[in-house]
């Protein structure tokens, strides 16, 4: 086919670059995220097609992953200026170097495009086998060219006009040493730094102040040895926590895209690279278990491998089974606890960890049902997105979660008849007034939920909540005066 025929620059055509440009993700790191998720056995086929060339790579990817181009994060800001060019009859053109049948997919969703070209099993075109193909269709400076970096360069370099969708200085200033810099649109993505540390979540190590609970129980807050190691605990558990927050992100990146709040994720948003994360979570593990395997007991290591497993097991099966799904999250922060003891070489008390199961159960339910809820207040008669819950499930759902949360205050007056809760507290009895403050507290949280203003996270909810933060005072006010009297 001959080139066509262009007699001035509002006739040139536009052409679009895909990943990083018109959306914010990449495609090739989205289909090899999607493999290694559902398909992790087949993970050594990847250095195979790699071996055989990037565009092997793309082709067998494109093959064998399905990637909801539908739900990517698109850059808004750069789609309504190419609408506004398309309603002005500017032929627009799709280039890329993802795999055709990735490149028509999105073509075909957004409806804009007069024409796509994109990398097949022979050819990647990419830098300048993409310039040269553009050349060879539009002619030397017979196009402009929106693209987002360092290999885009050569490409404006042949376009009429250069547009940039990059907050890079650098990069800026590359495009201009051509004298054809065009626009400037912004990204949406964060530094890698910055990404990180967000889809870390720093504000979710408050959980793992339950590694401390045992230290706290036992009464070991003055022994320096004992402070020193259940410290270190935490630290573990916050480093391998956020390996798990970016491994759970990753497996979740498609289900996060249609919810409400998780779609502004990193990932899910495309401010951070789904390569990052995959780079990321194992170097976090890595570290949190060598220092682990370093300075504290071989049973706390053990306690925070059953954790990782089980883990591994909510992300990829169990948060879609009912039930199974709560209990493990359940279990999740009661095994804090239990690594917390064996970080600090103290006993295990039944008590504690019957109470922080129920509670945590029933906290777990407010999350389920906060997440159904939402779904029915928004409409949706379908199945809970990644999770076995329906909407005939709420009001089940409602009762086991606050039934377990009135279980927990039982298990706690029962504690406070213990033997050796005798032996811990000069008076014991006290320790009463904290049934009625848990009680409170239990009943209020699912009193929001019902009410359909509880944060989808109720631990999230109470560390942002001040009546929770009073209530957490005077609880703690009550054993401080139970040991002190």
């Amino acid at each position: 086919m001959p080139p066509p025929d262009v007699s001035g620059a509002d006739d040139l055509p536009l052409v679009v670059d895909l990943d990083g440009t018109l959306i914010k993700t990449d495609l090739l790191v989205e289909t090899a995220s999607s493999f290694l998720i559902e398909q992790p056995w087949r993970a050594g086929s990847l250095l195979g097609w790699l071996a055989a060339g990037r565009s092997t790579l793309k082709a067998r990817l494109a093959q064998d992953t399905r990637v909801e181009l539908a739900s990517l994060p698109y850059n808004e800001e750069l789609l309504a200026w190419l609408r506004a060019e398309k309603q002005r009859g500017r032929r627009l053109v799709l280039a890329t170097a993802s795999h055709q049948t990735l490149a028509d997919g999105v073509a075909g969703h957004l409806g804009l495009f007069d024409e796509v070209l994109g990398s097949d099993a022979a050819t990647n075109l990419k830098s300048h086998a993409k310039r040269d193909a553009l050349v060879a269709r539009y002619g030397e400076r017979g196009y402009e060219y929106v693209g987002n970096d360092w290999p885009d360069v050569a490409i404006w370099r042949g376009a009429a006009t250069a547009h940039v969708v990059s907050r890079s200085p650098r990069l800026i200033a590359a495009a201009r040493q051509h004298g054809n810099l065009g626009r400037v649109m912004g990204d949406g993505r964060l530094s890698p730094l910055a990404g990180l540390l967000r889809a870390m979540r720093p504000h979710q190590w408050l959980k793992n102040l339950l590694v401390l609970m045992p230290l706290l129980a036992a009464h070991q807050y003055g022994d320096a040895l004992s402070v020193m190691h259940a410290l270190l605990a935490l630290v573990v558990f916050s480093l391998t926590a956020s390996s798990v927050y970016l491994l759970n992100d990753l497996v979740d990146v498609g289900d996060d895209r249609h919810h409400a709040r998780k779609r502004r994720r990193p990932f899910a948003s495309g401010q951070l690279s789904l390569a990052a994360g995959w780079l990321a979570w194992p170097l976090l593990l890595a570290a949190g278990a060598g220092l682990a395997a370093l300075a504290l007991p071989p049973r706390f290591l053990g306690a925070l491998a059953v954790y990782f497993a089980l883990t591994l097991g909510y992300s990829f099966r169990l948060k879609q089974v009912p039930v199974v799904d709560v209990l493990s999250l359940a279990a999740l922060y009661t095994l804090r606890i239990v690594a917390g003891a064996f970080a600090v070489s103290v006993e295990l008390s039944f008590w504690l960890l019957s109470f922080s199961m129920f509670v945590f159960l029933s906290l777990a339910f407010i999350k389920r049902y906060s997440e159904l809820h939402a779904a029915r207040q928004a409409g949706q008669s379908q199945p809970l997105r990644g999770r076995g819950y329906v909407q005939q499930d709420l009001e089940l759902v409602s009762s086991l979660g606050s039934n377990a949360g009135y279980i927990a205050v039982l298990v706690l007056a029962f504690y406070i008849q213990d033997a050796r809760t005798a032996r811990l507290y000069a008076h014991p009895t006290l320790i009463w007034l904290a049934c009625p403050l848990m009680l409170y507290w239990i009943s209020r949280a699912w009193l929001i939920a019902h009410r359909g203003q509880m944060h989808d996270d109720p631990i999230v909810f109470a560390l942002k909540d001040r009546v929770s933060w009073v209530v957490g005072a005077l609880l703690a006010g009550v054993f401080v005066l139970a040991r002190a009297l």
